[in-house]
């Protein structure tokens, strides 16, 4: 279930919501209208991992060992 970010283009409201499927109808939550756009939202992540990342090889083009294991020279 995608989790989308609309606002109201009457109340000027932004609010999430959980879109089922593609006939799940969205209203606004202060005003009730349908009058709303989608916004691109952007979303963070965090974790953490035992691994660094690879860091990169002589050439700097990979994590190669040595010079020339990648095939970029």
């Amino acid at each position: 279930m995608p989790l989308f970010e609309y606002e109201c283009k009457d109340c000027k409201t932004r609010f999430e919501q959980l879109v089922y499927n593609s006939s799940t109808e969205v209203v606004c939550r202060r005003c009730g209208s349908a009058n709303l756009s989608q916004l691109i939202s952007t979303f963070a992540v965090t974790g953490s991992s035992e691994k660094a990342a690879a860091e990169p090889g002589p050439c700097g083009a990979c994590g190669a060992a040595q010079r020339g294991m990648c095939g970029v020279e």
